[in-house]
């Protein structure tokens, strides 16, 4: 069989892209390695989605999963490892099996750069978060820390400290990274400490965080704390394509307004492109956009 199109990544950005597609008719394979609706089913609550004051992100992105199988979108498990592209047709190999498509929306999203210790991966979504905008709310006059020295720690910095009672921002260099402007605003906020040359050793806690061990230029020191924000990058999950479509510096794929890629009928949509705001909504609106032109794409394509 060949698909009207195929969308790799069952995440917001993909299944919305889905859902699009199949309103519109269009034969669809979604092919997801992991959890359908992606990232946000490990955060136990949503509060900055149109239509829900409130839901857990496994029920959010349940509902979507749903949506796009009623509307009979075709789901399958698997691991993409590698997509051609002949004429008019792609190839997309899973395993040992290949599926063939006038269209793909590449929808993977971007992986958080892990700290690589012990219990981090146990307290995710239990005071663990990588996302500040996302969780911030839900440490309301608590103590928390940022590890990293960018931008993005340091805006995740500035923004806790409107909300937590103390934000300390650990920092593995002796100078930040982060724009000067930024930082030295950082440095003014009275409830910020910067805790320089500085890594993570441990998190403690069973069911909560509780505190977190750092190597401080050779000495052990322990904080008490609610929650860790962990702003030490993100990792596109672009492998496959690096001899198929423009990526940047960071691995991310390049698209123009559209979301189309310098391969016609292959489109980025959500984390995994080069873009400025990732957030859940930016993701859903990707998919969005990513559809709708490859519905257009598509009804151009001679039978």
């Amino acid at each position: 069989m060949i698909y009207d199109c195929i969308v790799i990544g069952g995440g917001p950005a993909g299944l919305s892209s889905a859902i699009y597609l199949r309103r519109a008719l269009k034969s669809v394979l979604l092919i997801e390695k992991g959890v359908f609706g992606g990232q946000i089913t490990t955060s136990p609550k949503v509060e900055n989605y149109p239509g829900f004051k409130e839901i857990s992100g496994l029920e959010l992105g349940t509902k979507m999963y749903e949506q796009s199988k009623e509307l009979g979108v075709e789901t399958m498990y698997g691991e993409v490892s590698k997509i051609t592209k002949n004429e008019d047709l792609f190839q997309v190999f899973v395993g040992d099996k290949q599926y063939q498509s006038k269209v793909v929306i590449y929808a993977t999203g971007a992986s958080p750069r892990k700290l690589g210790v012990l219990n981090e991966e146990k307290l995710v979504g239990s005071g663990i978060s990588y996302c500040a905008t996302c969780d911030g709310a839900f440490f309301k006059g608590k103590t928390v820390c940022v590890v990293g020295g960018g931008n993005t720690a340091v805006d995740d910095a500035l923004y806790l400290s409107n909300v937590a009672q103390k934000v300390y921002v650990i920092h593995r260099r002796d100078t930040f990274r982060g724009e000067p402007v930024k930082v030295a605003i950082l440095k003014e906020k009275e409830n910020v400490s910067c805790i320089m040359n500085a890594t993570v050793k441990e998190v403690i806690g069973d069911s909560q965080v509780k505190q977190i061990v750092l190597n401080v230029k050779g000495k052990e020191q322990t904080l008490d704390v609610d929650g860790i924000f962990v702003a030490i990058g993100q990792v596109p999950n672009t492998t496959i394509l690096e001899d198929f479509v423009p990526l940047n510096d960071n691995g991310y794929i390049k698209t123009n307004l559209q979301l189309e890629t310098s391969v016609a009928g292959f489109y980025a949509a959500g984390d995994v492109r080069e873009k400025q705001v990732r957030q859940l909504t930016t993701a859903t609106n990707d998919g969005t956009i990513a559809s709708v032109m490859a519905i257009e794409y598509l009804n151009t394509l001679k039978d």
